[in-house]
């Protein structure tokens, strides 16, 4: 699951990146603009970001609690 959730965070930054610095939407450009699959593609990368995000949070509590034993 942790592969699979850095894969797609990281088509997602790259895909970001393309947009910022050469104004071209690759996901866009692949599975067509405002298609069911380009909003499937979104949502697996915002799910794969949030999910990073939750596992970053808890990963540095879990770390807090063992630094303070």
């Amino acid at each position: 699951m942790d592969w699979i959730a850095a894969i797609l965070t990281i088509i997602g930054g790259l895909n970001w990146g393309l947009i910022g610095f050469m104004g071209f939407n690759l996901v866009s450009s692949i599975f067509g603009e405002g298609t069911a699959a380009e909003r499937v593609v979104y949502s697996l990368v915002g799910l794969a970001a949030l999910y990073q995000l939750i596992r970053l949070l808890f990963r540095d509590s879990a770390a807090e609690r063992v630094e303070n034993r």
